[in-house]
């Protein structure tokens, strides 16, 4: 039972109008809500159920659901959609009004446990979870193009330097008892801003770095070079024989 299990989703603002409650707040009912009755309540969600999913691989986009145009994901169900409110929430590419082949799931992410003492890998027939009522720390890494190929309001975009409306929430099964839907925990009470800072690529850092090694290495040789010289000049200074005085008188 995936409810059971751990659940975490991640929600943005896409349509100027979305709110963060009521997951978009469009006031159309199920059977009437369409792109065009809720234009600009769009949201982009990301939910990742890790029922079926092993701790340490990554999940999300995979060549065989991208192939079939929609955001799903049959191995780990980690999965790209949208939604105008809670009963109106689909697949990136389906629709109420037709499906568009177009649409991809562009996340990927993983889970891991910090009571778990293997890290070289587990296979399908291990059991991934702890012990029952073994205490602590749940981690999950996520990660997605800034920008996307959607034309349908279905993702959010980012760009470098930029903020975005962002939410977060986390199913656990209390008591051993199944979460549901609404039953969740959430970072705030509101959008909370997300900014895509500019920072340095890993390239940039690791040229900067070399080039700063190379620069101290060769000052270090060029130090003990001169150290070297210095104490040579001065040992052949005070080596060397000093010239005889010759009074003036017997010249």
């Amino acid at each position: 039972n995936s409810n059971k299990c751990p659940s975490v989703a991640l929600m943005f603002q896409v349509g100027d109008s979305a709110s963060y409650h009521n997951m978009g707040g469009c006031k159309e009912s199920p059977d009437s809500c369409t792109s065009q009755s809720c234009h600009g309540y769009e949201v982009d969600i990301m939910h990742f159920s890790v029922g079926t999913a092993i701790p340490g691989r990554l999940y999300g986009g995979n060549p065989v659901d991208n192939r079939d145009g929609n955001g799903g994901d049959r191995f780990g169900h980690l999965v790209d959609l949208y939604a105008w409110n809670p009963h109106c929430r689909n697949l990136d590419g389906i629709s109420p009004s037709g499906n568009d082949s177009s649409a991809q799931n562009n996340w990927k992410g993983a889970w891991w446990h910090s009571s778990f003492t293997t890290h070289s890998g587990f296979i399908e027939e291990d059991s991934p979870y702890g012990s029952p009522g073994q205490k602590g720390t749940y981690y999950f890494e996520f990660s997605r193009p800034l920008r996307t190929l959607d034309h349908l309001q279905q993702d959010v975009q980012f760009a470098i330097g930029q903020s975005r409306k962002f939410s977060a929430a986390f199913w656990y099964p209390v008591d051993g008892n199944p979460w549901h839907g609404s039953g969740h925990y959430s970072v705030g009470c509101d959008w909370v801003p997300v900014d895509i800072s500019p920072g340095t690529s890993a390239l940039a850092r690791a040229a900067s770095e070399s080039s700063w090694d190379a620069a101290s290495a060769f000052a270090l040789l060029l130090s003990i070079v001169s150290i070297c010289m210095s104490a040579f000049v001065g040992y052949w200074v005070r080596q060397g024989k000093s010239v005889p005085f010759t009074p003036i008188d017997r010249l």
